[in-house]
């Protein structure tokens, strides 16, 4: 344990050692690392415990670019940000280690960094180092689905629970979640199109060339019109659409080719190098019971004006595919663990619909109705079938909306009033 101050705020550092795998107690073991932030007075406030959404991403940093809802929180609550397993300081993936592993060996790693492994660790951390007190969670996006994951196994540690844009689809396989999802990035290439209708021309010129030609990122990877169509990632977040038309805007230089910048740019957007476990594990997240087997790859067929060859060209959005594994350097050492884990049935249970039904734990929920990444009809149902969920349904929000607005966070707070638990808590 380490405790030290930043301008604004005191930290104590805690690290914790937990089995890998847990239905293997006495096998590998790896670090779960949780940094705890408090306001500078110092004041003994309740916990809540920030789950990151991704997957795969590490916990924002204090200081210097944290998040503005974290000033916000610091004034109810001393804020433990939680590196889950296989990110940040919690025994992150490494390439390097995947490459050694046999496909068998490296798809049961990856399977043991699921939500219901990220709950047990969460558990641990509370037992062992905060004397098992009850806490409360804010989830975001991914952070949602693992906090329906902790109602499910471990309500009895929480005293309540906020969830911005995480509502997840808790019935749906990951073939429905795609056939969902392919629609809605399809609107989002028309609202991004209707703004900016010289961007349409550029891309097909872009794709036109890359399909020609043999372009090669400045790490030596290839770019492919479909890693070109990958950009379409970011048109759900409240700057996707301004970040990606200043892309446009610079890609061709005055001969005629692709620019050196907007090269540069696409490899920083596209080569995972920050986060290889957002795409070696993102099917598995949907996965209950079966195997993924490349949903995203197979759904893809459904929706022919997807295609690379179609111009004009559309972007894709928040879809992992197979052929990533190959293209992209960074991803290379996992895709034997990837092909196995899509392969693998996943029968470890992420949601448990009765407990969830009879659900106490007073919860507020942020739904965005213009959200690209978690669909809001099946947000919807499962809150329906969720009991004391308190449900705030707005369009003024796109999925980051929790980064983007203190405001977020502070109407979650507002909504608190009168649902049964929080008040004597989180006040």
């Amino acid at each position: 344990m380490n405790d030290y101050r930043i301008p604004g705020a005191l930290i104590r550092d805690h690290m914790v050692t937990v089995p890998l795998d847990w239905s293997r107690p006495d096998g590998a073991t790896i670090k779960v690392f949780a940094r705890e932030i408090a306001a500078p007075d110092g004041n003994d406030r309740p916990l809540l415990v920030y789950l990151q959404g991704g997957p795969g991403g590490k916990a924002p940093r204090p200081g210097g670019g944290a998040p503005g809802w974290l000033s916000v929180a610091l004034k109810r609550f001393r804020v433990l940000m939680l590196d889950q397993r296989g990110t940040g300081r919690s025994t992150p993936v490494q390439g390097r280690a995947f490459a050694a592993m046999s496909a068998e060996e490296g798809a049961h790693y990856l399977s043991c960094l699921r939500a219901d492994s990220i709950v047990r660790d969460a558990e641990h951390l509370r037992k062992a180092v905060f004397a098992g007190q009850k806490w409360f969670t804010l989830g975001q996006s991914y952070g949602g689905f693992l906090t329906l994951s902790y109602l499910s196994q471990a309500p009895e540690a929480l005293l309540g629970c906020y969830i911005t844009g995480g509502m997840a689809g808790i019935r749906s396989t990951a073939d429905e979640i795609y056939r969902r999802t392919y629609p809605r990035v399809a609107d989002k290439n028309r609202q991004y199109f209707r703004r900016y209708p010289q961007d349409q021309a550029v891309l097909n010129r872009v794709a036109d060339i890359l399909a020609d030609q043999d372009i090669r990122l400045p790490d030596g990877d290839r770019l492919s019109v479909r890693r070109l169509q990958y950009l379409g990632m970011d048109l759900g977040m409240s700057d996707g659409f301004e970040s990606l038309h200043w892309l446009l805007d610079e890609a061709i230089a005055d001969d005629g080719q692709l620019s050196d910048g907007f090269l540069g740019r696409m490899r920083e957007a596209t080569s995972f190098d920050q986060n290889p476990l957002f795409a070696a594990i993102h099917e598995s997240i949907y996965a209950q019971g079966q195997a993924t087997d490349w949903a995203a790859e197979r759904v893809l067929g459904e929706f022919p004006e997807f295609a690379a060859s179609k111009r004009p060209l559309l972007f894709t959005g928040e879809m992992i595919y197979p052929w990533m594994f190959d293209e992209i350097r960074a991803l290379r050492p996992f895709a034997p663990a990837a092909n196995a884990l899509a392969g693998m049935p996943l029968n470890a249970p992420l949601y448990d619909l009765d407990r969830l039904a009879a659900n106490e734990v007073p919860v507020t929920a942020a739904v965005y109705t213009d959200d690209m990444y978690v669909d809001q009809d099946l947000s919807l149902q499962t809150a329906r079938g969720t009991g004391n969920v308190r449900l705030w349904l707005t369009n003024e929000y796109e999925h980051n909306g929790l980064r983007a607005s203190t405001r977020v966070l502070e109407r979650l707070f507002d909504m608190e009033d009168g649902l049964d638990g929080f008040n004597q808590y989180s006040r």
